[in-house]
């Protein structure tokens, strides 16, 4: 048996695949007007999305959210966690979308729905919109760098929210690649300071590998000690731009072959597809696992195997 058909057939003894983190209600929405588009910042991108979210209907939403999770079930898929846009260009249209979706997949695949916050959590038009799709989701998402210099204050919101509502909480942190980002770090230690141990997952953890072998062990103890988990999206994250800025040689991965051996839970996500994020990614779940374990020179067919299936059930709150 091929190291493939090995990592493959323990999937599938272990449930199927569970992909943790991706934006379904985007999927498939890149055009031809909007390639242009794929090429910018992703702080641009993070308002380029908002001719696309306002243009979007409930079924047009629906519709690309159906597609993705047939695709998902397609390959075999036990469960999906996904962001949706909740703010006031979408409004509330991802949100009935996603009721929909719940009602007519619910029985083939469990899924679970996270608030995507591209507005912050702090302005009040955003916060209006955070705290009513806070009710519906299953998870509390956030994105720190959206609220810049107010970091602290916006997660203290999502952690405080969760608290009082029982959920987790997934937050995408140390996406550009720097070891100007400490990210990772914040969220740990504002994880433990709302005792929310257990309850809290870093989504992306890019920059991690950008900092001093030192500075990962003490992170990677301080994450063990928040019990916190993390994802990582290998496609969505091989294509980052090279600069100039000098530090540990490294590829923009999560260091998954690090933290597993370190004992953190580390499940991984396709993020987006065929958006303007991300024009070419399929949603192909193969292909991430792949590229994850060839970046990260992670061969351990049990562990990779973990890391698709049982570890993602684990950070979607889903006990099987």
């Amino acid at each position: 048996m091929s190291p493939k058909d090995a990592v493959l057939q323990k999937i599938k003894e272990k449930g199927g695949w569970v992909n943790t983190h991706a934006h379904l209600d985007r999927a498939y929405s890149l055009t031809k007007d909007t390639f242009s588009f794929t090429n910018s910042y992703l702080k641009e991108k993070w308002h380029l999305v908002d001719d696309m979210k306002r243009n979007s209907t409930v079924d047009v939403i629906y519709a690309r959210m159906e597609r993705a999770i047939n695709h998902f079930l397609e390959q075999g898929a036990q469960a999906v966690g996904t962001f949706i846009d909740v703010d006031e260009v979408i409004e509330d249209r991802s949100i009935i979308a996603a009721q929909r979706l719940k009602e007519n997949y619910g029985k083939d695949i469990e899924i679970r729905f996270a608030n995507q916050v591209l507005k912050g959590v702090i302005d009040p038009k955003a916060k209006h919109w955070f705290d009513l799709s806070s009710d519906f989701v299953d998870i509390i998402g956030g994105l720190p760098a959206k609220d810049f210099g107010r970091e602290d204050e916006h997660l203290d919101i999502l952690l405080s929210t969760a608290k009082s509502k029982g959920k987790l909480v997934h937050v995408h942190v140390d996406q550009f690649n720097t070891d100007e980002e400490k990210e990772t770090e914040q969220l740990a230690r504002k994880t433990i300071e709302h005792g929310m141990q257990g309850k809290v997952t870093a989504v992306h953890s890019i920059s991690v590998a950008a900092h001093p072998k030192k500075y990962r062990m003490e992170l990677y103890d301080l994450i063990k000690e928040a019990d916190m988990h993390v994802i990582s999206c290998p496609t969505a994250w091989i294509d980052h731009n090279r600069t100039e800025r000098l530090a540990p040689s490294h590829n923009s991965m999560t260091p998954v072959d690090e933290m597993i051996p370190a004992g953190i839970c580390v499940a991984f996500g396709t993020d987006n597809i065929n958006d303007i994020y991300k024009p070419f990614s399929d949603g192909d779940l193969w292909t991430e696992l792949r590229v994850m374990l060839e970046a990260c020179h992670y061969y351990d067919v049990e562990k990779l195997s973990d890391i698709a299936t049982v570890n993602g059930l684990k950070v979607l709150g889903i006990e099987k």
